[in-house]
């Protein structure tokens, strides 16, 4: 797949002087045909896939990408980055495209150097970017993998923790209901056997002093009056 901007520097014109109004769509045609397979033949060329010879510390730094890749010094200093620069320069910046396009080609004839070796050098440092980018990729794709797998199991240890601190909570609440359901049941022995206190003492006595019901409960003793004793 080509890029587009590929084209903004690769075309088949016809020969120098013809008449460009005399084109015809045929011609039109074979002249798009022919400067894509130029390109084609220019991307070709260069190696799909770099290898990274040395590691990258700083991804943010193309520079440092562009060298960990090997791409070789662009031919009398034209690389994509000088033309992108030169492009982009107040002397371009705001001229016509076809205007911009003649001047850095000028100035690449006056320096030796050819458009091929430029657009070479841009297809090699796409391919690095590209290549760099699968890496990232992979390297964030495996840490997810192994980010999922520890969370995986540290949810499992959690949810072994919580099934055991529920069973714990629930056995002391068992084991409360037990305690009030034992109360409540030596309770009812317990007013049964006031009762026949309380009736036995009733035949001498005009007060009876025993207690039928529920004990009352004691308030706790307070620290203030346990230091006073």
């Amino acid at each position: 797949m080509t890029k587009k901007w590929y084209n903004y520097f690769v075309s088949v014109d016809e020969a120098d002087g013809a008449d460009q109004s005399a084109r015809t769509p045929t011609t039109t045609a074979t002249v798009s045909k022919s400067a894509a397979q130029s390109v084609a033949e220019i991307a070709s060329s260069v190696a799909a896939e770099p290898k990274f010879t040395t590691p990258v510390s700083d991804p943010t730094c193309f520079d440092e990408i562009y060298k960990a890749a090997e791409i070789p010094p662009a031919p009398q200093g034209y690389s994509i980055l000088k033309v992108a620069h030169m492009l982009e320069s107040e002397h371009l910046r705001n001229l016509p495209s076809d205007v911009k396009k003649s001047s850095v080609l000028v100035a690449l004839d006056a320096a030796g150097a050819e458009i091929k070796d430029v657009i070479q050098d841009a297809v090699r440092r796409d391919r690095a970017l590209d290549t760099f980018e699968r890496v990232q990729q992979r390297a964030v794709e495996e840490l997810e993998a192994r980010k999922g797998k520890e969370n995986s199991e540290i949810q499992a240890q959690i949810d072994k923790y919580l099934t055991e601190q529920r069973a714990k909570i629930q056995a002391n609440n068992d084991e409360v209901a037990r305690e009030k359901e034992r109360l409540a049941s030596w309770r009812l022995k317990k007013q049964q056997e006031e009762k026949k206190i309380a009736d036995a003492v009733g035949y001498f006595v005009s007060e009876n002093p025993i207690t039928t019901g529920p004990a009352q409960t004691q308030p706790p003793v307070s620290k203030t009056a346990r230091r006073s004793e």
